[in-house]
């Protein structure tokens, strides 16, 4: 057989196979084997039954294959038969095999032609066998046949790439004799996968059953559509000879005499039928696996490798231990402090490149976040403005003031300070979301004990709540704080003196900032037609006086450039066909932004962007748009009030002093309230975690039961353990092989050189059926395995790329090579070729 040293190769991949069997997975793993691919009635259960020399396969109508069969071949002195499900039991009638095939087919598909991937696996000993593995795969089919789905057909083939697509795969490809070989259904499949034909074996059968007159010898000879492997003919046995009961050994013998009398096989017969064909494919089978030991013996080390830590920890693990409970409960609260501490503060290992960590977030909230919401809650300036000329004129009531009052600005400014307490609480509420978020984050490496996640996130989550109220106390204090005395002796304070002149200094300030970059990133122009392409992508800049975008982040291409001048921001509800979170900016004197555009829609991919993206916006002077009350836009529609210059430069120098003033105080909150939150929230559950947290875990209850293992990790525990210990094996199976050899080479790729003829050239019409096809009269007979001459087109082979195939669509009136061949019958004088 040409593999001396290596007859323990398949028996080996045996083992493997019950070894990763055993514990429910294949480890990954594409075990070298051999799948048998066909249509319907091709003939592939008689070559497996010819192979063991028993009847033991299901036989009916439809879909009699509706499982995977994995049938392990093993020579021994004795016969009997095992499945993997039934380990222990043999089986020495091989109707109770059939038998067993069937009920456990129906057992996972039911019993009306339903299809299953998952395997059966048989395994037959037997003095009349060659070591071989092989794979029988459900027949492909077109019509459904009783319960079966209407896609019946996508089903089977997906089964069949699932098995195939492996390059460890070797494919028998079955094809019936008396159909046209180009229409084969198994060489089709086979040719996705592997084009090169390295991995597939033709098996011809129905040899006898084809008309009288025609024969397959171009076929076996690999002259009609060539495989690097070859084509092997077998004969099975008929129906009839099924329905008889006929004996297999009679059958072998019928077959042999078959070739040896058939006129167009006689000189192929020691290399045709089924014992030739169960040789063919043990050496194959052996020298693929062979080929592909020291690739599979890598990925067994590498899995082994990333497994032998986990399974260290839990060998000799013994989850009823008292101690080891006690010590794995601090380790993991340990473990728990380590990881907050970690999130919130962050770290320069592990780091998480996926989404903002815990302290990341609240960093956004202080310095993002917050600062917008307290922009939100001022007022535009009209409103303003009203509001500080009437409270000049209740002051003064009956009387003209000379003098702009003191009231008024204190009266404006606490106004101010108590619409600060909103945003306050909001970014209490925002900080105390992101900590318990972290707790659950943190808690996910706790998941192998329930109980104790449960527990240390109820814990924790409560001592959250219990200081968010002393938190918003100390807020609202710091607010209340500012209440109660109106400092205008501050230093930044720019007094009534100054007050005038606020305008012109604001003016110069802000054009001296003109060429200042505040932001630059990607954003989608939401609002684009579908006729000028719908939504596009851009690299936007803003400055403190525009926002541009150009084509690409080089910056060389400018699409457009709008001027921030009379601009606002508002939300727009996110649409429901998209996932992208949508902002606007628009005019506020309603004009055109972009183009004919009254509003530019901007979309991001996250709502933490679209926040980020209005915070730089805010600091480039464009607010976010207010909303109104109906009554507040009743009252400022309604109420046309006029200012006389005098009271006009009172309300100009009282809003001044009010901008100054709440200046001083912003800073102060934008300073302060991060600072509180720091010292009451963050801080404070910090130390809680790291000092308290145990000892409340202690007192919840019985510690014994929070170390109480999930049923999930229990068996992750033990599936390790066993896939580790199959590993071993598997590695020392395979230690224990020598792999010296004296290997058969891969046939040499078939030379289709000569297939076609000249391109473009006029092609012969194929023969009919009365006419001769080998030869015409005068033509001497070419020597066996020779190509055709030139002026002869010869049919191309599936593996073929050629644009001349047959079944290349630009000849569509051209027909396809099939098998059956009228030829004349053979003179006495011919000589046959050796």
């Amino acid at each position: 057989m040409g593999n001396r040293g290596m007859d323990e190769l398949i028996p080996l991949v045996n083992r493997l196979q019950d070894a990763f069997s055993s514990i429910g997975q294949t480890c990954n793993l594409d075990l070298p084997q051999i799948a048998v691919v066909g249509g319907q009635s091709a003939g592939k259960s008689s070559v497996l039954e010819n192979f063991v020399g028993r009847d033991f396969l299901p036989r009916g109508s439809g879909i009699v294959t509706r499982r995977p069969l994995v049938l392990q071949l093993i020579n021994s002195s004795a016969e009997w038969a095992e499945f993997l499900h039934c380990k222990g039991k043999k089986f020495t009638d091989f109707d109770e095999v059939r038998q067993e095939i069937e009920a456990e087919t129906d057992r996972v598909t039911g019993a009306n032609k339903g299809i299953s991937p998952i395997p059966i696996n048989l395994r037959v000993y037997s003095p009349h066998v060659l070591n071989l593995t092989l794979i029988d795969l459900p027949g492909i089919t077109k019509v459904p046949v009783g319960d079966q789905p209407a896609d019946i057909e996508q089903q089977i083939r997906e089964m069949i790439m699932q098995f195939i697509s492996r390059e460890s795969c070797l494919i028998l490809a079955v094809t019936p004799a008396n159909t046209d070989l180009a229409n084969s259904d198994a060489l089709k499949l086979s040719k996705e996968v592997d084009p090169q034909g390295l991995r597939t074996i033709g098996v011809i059968t129905k040899l006898d059953l084809m008309d009288e007159g025609t024969d397959a010898r171009d076929v076996l000879e690999n002259k009609l559509l060539p495989l690097r492997r070859g084509y092997i003919g077998v004969v099975n046995r008929s129906q009839k000879d099924i329905d008889g009961r006929k004996d297999i050994k009679a059958a072998l013998e019928a077959e042999r005499k078959f070739f040896l009398s058939h006129p167009a096989y006689r000189h192929l017969a020691d290399k045709m039928g089924t014992p030739r064909l169960q040789k063919v494919l043990n050496q194959q089978l052996t020298n693929h696996i062979r080929d592909t030991l020291p690739s599979f013996r890598s990925k067994l080390q590498s899995q082994l490798l990333a497994l032998d830590k986990e399974a260290e920890e839990y060998r000799g693990y013994r989850p009823d231990d008292p101690s080891r409970k006690t010590k794995q409960l601090l380790q993991m609260v340990q473990q728990f402090s380590v990881d907050f501490e970690k999130r919130i503060e962050g770290s320069g290992d592990q780091v998480d490149t996926v989404e903002l960590s815990g302290g990341a977030k609240i960093n956004r909230v202080f310095h993002e976040r917050f600062p917008f919401e307290l922009v939100k809650m001022e007022c535009d300036e009209k409103e303003m403005r009203r509001e500080i000329s009437y409270a000049i004129k209740n002051i003064h009531g009956i009387r003209t003031g000379l003098f702009t009052p003191d009231m008024a600005f204190e009266a404006i400014v606490k106004k101010q300070i108590i619409k600060l307490k909103e945003p306050c609480v909001k970014c209490v509420d925002m900080v105390i979301q992101e900590l318990i978020n972290t707790v659950r984050q943190c808690s996910n490496k706790l998941e192998c004990f329930p109980r104790l996640r449960e527990e240390t996130e109820r814990i924790v989550t409560s001592h959250i709540r219990d200081r968010e109220s002393r938190a918003k106390d100390q807020v609202l204090l710091l607010i209340d704080v500012q209440l109660s005395y109106i400092n205008t002796n501050h230093e930044d304070f720019i007094g009534f003196a100054n007050a005038q002149q606020r305008s012109s200094q604001t003016n110069k300030s802000q054009s001296s900032a003109g060429n200042q970059v505040i932001r630059k990133g990607w954003l989608t122009i939401n609002n684009i037609s579908i006729m000028k392409g719908g939504a596009k992508e851009y690299w936007f800049v803003l400055t403190a006086e525009s926002l541009s975008w150009f084509k690409d982040d080089e910056e060389k291409e400018k699409k457009y450039m709008l001027p921030l001048d009379n601009l606002k921001v508002r939300d727009v509800e996110k649409s429901f066909m998209s996932s992208k979170h949508i902002f606007c900016i628009f005019n506020t004197e309603s004009r055109n932004v972009y183009k004919d555009n009254r509003t530019l829609e901007l979309a991001c991919d996250s709502q933490d962007d679209v926040d980020s993206w209005k915070s730089s916006l805010l600091r480039a002077g464009v607010y976010p748009e207010k909303t109104t009350t109906v009554e507040s836009e009743t009252t400022s529609t309604s109420d046309n009030f006029s200012m006389d210059p005098q009271l006009e430069r009172k309300v100009e120098t009282i809003r001044n002093l009010v901008d100054s003033y709440m200046a001083i105080v912003n800073k102060c909150i934008r300073d302060l309230i991060p600072k509180t939150i720091m010292h009451l929230m963050i801080n404070n559950v910090k130390d809680f975690i790291n000092a308290e947290l145990l000892a409340q875990l202690y007192s919840a209850g019985d510690q014994n039961a929070l170390m109480d293992e999930s049923q999930e990790q229990a068996q992750r525990r033990d599936e390790v353990l066993r896939t580790h210990q199959a590993l071993k094996e598997a590695l020392a199976i395979i230690g224990d092989i020598s792999t010296s050899t004296i290997t058969v080479p891969l046939p040499p790729p078939v030379d289709t050189s000569w297939v076609g003829g000249s391109s473009g050239g006029r092609r012969s019409p194929p023969p009919s059926p009365t006419a001769p096809r080998r030869m015409s009269s005068g033509q001497r007979p070419a020597p066996r395995g020779a190509p055709p001459p030139p002026n002869r087109p010869g049919p191309l082979g599936p593996f073929n790329n050629s644009a001349d195939s047959p079944q290349a669509p630009s000849r569509p009136n051209r027909a396809p090579p099939s098998i059956p061949s009228r030829r004349p019958p053979p003179s006495p004088t011919r000589q046959v070729p050796p």
